[in-house]
Parts: C-alpha cells; sequence; structure tokens
C-alpha cells in the first residue's frame, strides 16, 4: 500500500466536498464459489482501497464530517480463522497504516448508522455492484435492492469521480508496474504460439506469468482464434496455420492497479499477404489515434479520428464506397468497428465503471445512441492524469455481416460482395496504455511490439 499519508490527504480532500453527513464505503467480502469455504479469489472494492487502502474483507470505512472522525469497521479474526489462516492482524493494527485511529465491531457500525438514521442524518453511499452489498444497505439503512441506485448519493459519487480520475505520480508508478507484468505476459503468448497449441495452454502460460509476479490478472483472459467476437473468454479451439491469435489480457499488481493490453499475433511465424493488409490498416488507425491525444482533445473526437482511417483504409481494398466523412456520419464503419476506441483504467480497468459511464466518461454530458458509437466508454476532454486506453480494431463479423446485408444496410458505403471473401477472417486489435499529460501523453511501461516487423521478428524467437 501507499503510506498512510496518502490516504489521509485523499480522506482530507474528499471531506471538504461536504459541509456534514456520514460518507459510507462498504468493502467487498469473500464470495464462494460453490460453497462457503470455497471462495473466489479476494477483490476489495475500487472506491474502499482507494481511501482507506486495505485489501481484507469484511470491512466498512466511514468517515463522519459532523464528528469529524473517520472509522474502519470490521471483526478480528477469531482462533478459529487463524489456526486456517495463520497469524494475523487486528484490525486496529492495520488501520494504523492508513492513519485511522478509530477502529471497532461491526456491530458497533450499526449502532452509530441507527443513530445517525434516528437523528435524520444524511448517509451518502455510492452506488452498490454487488448483491451482498444491497443486502447490507438493507440492513443497516431500510433500502432495498431494487431502490439502492437511485438512493445513492449523485454527489458523493461525483466527488469520488473527480478525485480518483486524475491519477497521482505514485499511482502512474504502480500502474506502469502492471503495464510491464502485462507486456511479459504478451511476449510470453508471442514466444509459444504454434499450430496444434490449443487456446488453454497460452492462457494458463500468460495467467502464469502474472501470478509469478505476486499479482493477479485484472480481467478475464481473452485467448482466442476468434478474435471477431470482441469479448471471448472461450479457449477450447487448436491453433492451425493461417490463424491469427487475438490476445487481450492484463496483469494486476497487489495494490489492485491494472495493466490492459492486447496484441494480434500469427500462428505462422509471419504473417500472410491479406492479415498483413488488414492488420496494418489497424495500426494506421491505432497510430492516428495517439498522436491525436492531448489535453483539451475529446475522446469522441479521436475515437471519431480512429473511425475515418480505419474506413479510408478499408476503402483503399475495397471494402468501403462513396464518401467516407458521409460514411462516418451515418455509422457505416461499425460494421468493422463497432466498439469503442478505449476507457480509462487505473484501480479498475474500466475505471470506475460502476459509478456511471455517463459521469465518469462523459462528465455527464448525454452520450451517442448510435451503433458502435454508444459503445464508447470514454468521450469526454482529455486532460492531464487521464490513464487510458487505445484500442482500435477492425472486426469480419459473420452474424453482424449477415445481418446488415440482409436488410441493405448502408449499401452506399460497403461492398458486400467483397466482404463476404473475408467473413471468416476473425478480428484484429493492438491496445497500448496511456497517461495524458501536460504537453500530450505518455506511453506507460514497456513498448509492447505491434508493428508487422516487431510482431515477426518477436515470433521468430526461440520457442519456449
Amino acid at each position: 500500500m501507499f503510506s498512510k499519508e496518502t490516504y489521509i490527504k485523499r480522506r482530507r480532500e474528499l471531506s471538504k466536498e461536504f459541509k456534514s453527513g456520514i460518507l459510507l464505503f462498504p468493502g467487498n467480502g469473500e464470495s464462494p464459489m460453490n460453497y462457503t469455504d470455497n471462495t473466489y479469489h479476494f477483490r476489495q472494492d475500487s472506491s474502499f482501497l482507494y481511501y482507506f487502502g486495505l485489501n481484507l474483507p469484511n470491512l466498512v470505512g466511514i468517515i463522519d464530517i459532523d464528528e469529524n472522525k473517520e472509522f474502519i469497521f470490521g471483526n478480528d479474526f477469531t482462533i478459529d480463522d487463524i489456526i486456517w489462516m495463520g497469524s494475523q492482524k487486528t484490525i486496529s493494527e492495520q488501520s494504523e497504516l492508513v492513519g485511522i485511529e478509530n477502529t471497532s465491531a461491526i456491530s458497533e457500525m450499526i449502532k452509530l448508522l441507527k443513530s445517525a438514521r434516528q437523528k435524520v442524518r444524511k448517509i451518502h453511499f455510492l452506488a452498490p455492484y454487488r448483491a451482498e452489498t444491497k443486502i447490507h444497505l438493507l440492513n443497516w439503512l431500510g433500502i432495498y435492492p431494487k431502490e439502492s441506485d437511485k438512493k445513492a448519493s449523485a454527489k458523493l459519487t461525483k466527488a469520488v469521480i473527480n478525485q480518483r480520475i486524475y491519477k497521482s505520480k505514485e499511482e502512474i508508478i504502480e500502474i506502469e508496474k502492471a503495464v510491464n507484468i502485462t507486456v511479459d505476459m504478451h511476449l510470453a503468448a508471442m514466444h509459444m504460439i504454434k499450430p496444434g497449441m490449443s487456446e488453454a495452454q497460452i492462457a494458463a502460460k500468460v495467467n502464469g506469468v502474472a501470478l509469478a509476479s505476486n499479482g493477479n490478472l485484472s480481467f478475464p483472459i481473452i485467448a482466442t482464434v476468434n478474435g471477431q467476437t470482441l469479448h471471448n473468454h472461450y479457449h477450447g479451439n487448436i491453433l492451425s496455420k493461417g490463424q491469427m491469435l487475438l490476445l487481450d489480457a492484463g496483469a494486476e499488481t497487489e495494490m489492485g492497479y491494472g495493466g490492459d493490453m492486447s496484441s494480434t499475433i500469427p500462428v505462422d511465424l509471419k504473417f500472410s499477404s491479406k492479415q498483413k493488409e488488414i492488420y496494418q490498416i489497424a495500426l494506421t488507425g491505432h497510430e492516428a489515434a495517439v498522436k491525436a491525444m492531448q489535453p483539451g482533445i475529446r475522446f469522441e473526437d479521436i475515437h471519431i479520428l480512429a473511425a475515418k482511417t480505419l474506413a479510408e483504409g478499408l476503402k483503399d481494398l475495397g471494402f468501403m464506397k462513396g464518401n467516407i466523412d458521409d460514411a462516418i456520419i451515418n455509422g457505416a464503419h461499425a460494421l468493422f468497428f463497432p466498439c469503442g476506441l478505449g476507457h480509462m483504467m487505473g484501480l479498475d480497468i474500466h475505471d470506475m465503471e460502476n459509478l456511471g459511464e455517463v459521469d465518469v466518461g462523459y462528465n455527464g454530458k448525454e452520450k451517442s445512441t448510435q451503433f458502435g458509437l454508444k459503445s464508447l466508454r470514454l468521450g469526454r476532454e482529455l486532460e492531464p492524469g487521464f490513464v487510458l486506453t487505445i484500442e482500435p480494431g477492425i472486426y469480419f463479423i459473420p452474424e453482424l455481416i449477415d445481418l446488415w446485408k440482409s436488410e441493405n444496410k448502408h449499401k452506399d458505403f460497403l461492398n458486400y460482395d467483397k466482404i463476404e471473401e473475408y467473413r471468416n477472417f476473425g478480428g484484429i486489435r493492438n491496445e497500448e496504455d496511456f497517461v495524458i499529460t501536460e504537453n500530450g501523453y505518455q506511453l506507460l511501461g514497456k513498448k509492447l511490439p505491434k508493428t508487422i516487423d516487431d510482431v515477426e521478428y518477436e515470433r521468430a524467437k526461440p520457442r519456449i
């Protein structure tokens, strides 16, 4: 964790936004896979981590604005727990590490909240995303699960977003640790892929790199020869000559900060001529988006720039036709690029998405409902301290092609005869992580091979 001064400062800055009331931060609990004692890997709530720093289950953080007090509530482990877990520090000992002096059992927290409710004090909380937290809010505050989103504090949500969205220097250092491990995960895949290998073998190796760093995965691995499926977590296919593997994987550090990168790797040692043509268009769009990043530029405009660059390249190869500006306005390019250019990143890979995409990614402004553009998670003006991904792609999705073709959709912009020739091509994307600086942007972590020459150079290295 960071120094206790970091967490004290964060809580102090948050408290300045409130004149009265209680700020309630329930931490996450353990989540059983199939019975109580067999749990999934524990992941603490990110906002709890940001303000209270402790990566332990079943804790609750409270900032009492009126009393000018901060609390961490939780039940200390018993001897029965310690037999299975080993020696454990008390909640009080742990809390000292993040600058919290007031600690007590969960039962005392329930009394505090009951007293606050009797006095009609405002209790601020963030919209819950776990069922167990919704049940806690029912037991503690009498708020039914179906009402918890509506009764969440808009003021606290805005305050947390406005604080967490700007990454400090020490956060950038931690994110770069995650990104560097992420690069190693992708390099491991590039060095091992060969025909006859399964997607599962590659996923296992990539996962092992993250675990060996004393971290974990920042999200479930995508390792697939069916890259046209955007979030494909199936790993049952066997790699064959002539295919490409799309790898989207990232590492998470012990402190919860993550990396998120994608690579498209030929199963053969080199890309085919067809693969090179499409890959280079995707890469050109990627580089155009990267070069356009700077403070004050709307990310939505950079998305449009990337989409136009992809469409122009696809027109040159005969997949698109007509006026490209009109094609972009009408969304014809979304047949090949139905997703967003990138998203915020930090403690969450889609940073703070649980707090609301419109508030986080659009600063409260309305977002587009157009197919493709509606999937862009980030559209607001960029500011120094924002950490984000760049990941344009080109995807040939047979089901989408069939649907649009049957509707004769965007017939003035799409050459369906040419598109049909590539219906089983798959998908391509590369993804990198950046921080916006005062004067532009900075690539985070080590450079991941992404040009055709660089990827083929890595593929030619000895197999492991």
